[in-house]
């Protein structure tokens, strides 16, 4: 008997090869929560290794900070790896049965699907900025004034409650298959992690107008004028540069990062809800309900005029 049959022997006599083909399928760990699991002590010898970098400079690394920062990440993970599968994964399940076409498994499908995954993060990432619903989750990304490592990790616990899943989910109405939608998605999100980071200059120019870099991200986190709303690109740059949303970073001493609106503290409960509470604060206001609905799909900066009450008739 092998090693590898040994250890099989040992878990089927545990019971737990059997719990586990009992668990519904959405509560199993997908492949896409792997990708993170395994990515994760990576994660943390880079963010250790860019510590050693710049720890002589507040402005750029704040140990306390940094703990937040992954401790937001754990957040992320536990919630969609407890709640994405219940929520997304009977969507996905339904366009993939109902799909327009069989795309069999190869690497023209693959390449399609990395194609497809990148042009929707697109959207869904620039509807992140521009659409207050999704803001109010993926604001906490932006809140932090520094940029490094660890800031990759600033993610919403409530990202999977708040729908920008749904932009992928066109990919699997059209036959693509949504493990590997998953896949993709989850390895792009392991190649930004690498791109939040002052320490890597501007690469080679090809690089640069193809891929999205160090360079293109630290303009994407400014919070000046001329960096707001601008490269959201995954892996690419080329949609931005295709829909009119590229910015090339100039001076990457001169950029102030964090965001317009700083959340009022730093604890990890006021980081995940503070723009619910403004956003929720702000629809309280008086006016219509049309009014007061808009708050969710206009851009996070729309105010509302105040509504002028019409006078009452009087009585002759």
């Amino acid at each position: 008997m092998s090693f590898v049959e040994m250890i099989h022997t040992m878990l089927a006599d545990s019971g737990l090869l059997a719990l586990w083909e009992q668990m519904p399928a959405w509560l199993a760990l997908d492949l896409r929560q792997l990708v993170f699991v395994l990515a994760t002590p990576l994660f943390i010898g880079v963010a250790l290794w860019e510590y050693r970098r710049i720890r002589h400079d507040d402005t750029l690394i704040s140990v306390p900070e940094a703990v937040r920062n992954f401790l937001l990440g754990a957040g992320y993970q536990v919630t969609e790896l407890l709640f994405a599968g219940l929520i997304a994964f009977p969507v996905y399940t339904l366009a993939y049965h109902y799909r327009l076409f069989d795309v069999a498994l190869s690497w023209q499908a693959l390449l399609a699907t990395f194609i497809g995954v990148e042009f929707c993060f697109y959207w869904m990432h620039r509807s992140s900025h521009r659409v207050r619903w999704f803001w109010a989750a993926h604001v906490v990304h932006h809140s932090s004034q520094r940029m490094n490592f660890s800031t990759a990790m600033r993610q919403n616990a409530t990202n999977i409650f708040n729908g920008g899943w749904l932009f992928y989910v066109p990919l699997a109405f059209l036959g693509l298959n949504p493990v590997w939608i998953g896949v993709v998605f989850a390895l792009s999100l392991v190649y930004q992690f690498f791109i939040h980071t002052t320490l890597v200059d501007k690469l080679h120019p090809a690089i640069e107008w193809v891929f999205n870099t160090p360079s293109h991200h630290r303009m994407h986190h400014g919070k000046n004028p001329g960096c707001i709303d601008r490269n959201y690109g995954g892996v690419l740059i080329v949609w931005d540069r295709l829909f009119g949303t590229f910015v090339e970073e100039h001076d990457k001493h001169a950029i102030e990062y964090g965001i317009t609106r700083p959340p009022p503290r730093d604890d990890l409960i006021t980081l995940w809800t503070h723009e619910y509470q403004d956003m929720f604060r702000d629809m309280r206001q008086p006016g219509s309900l049309w009014r007061r609905l808009q708050h969710l799909w206009r851009a996070p900066e729309w105010e509302r005029e105040r509504e002028q009450q019409q006078p009452r008739e009087q009585k002759l």
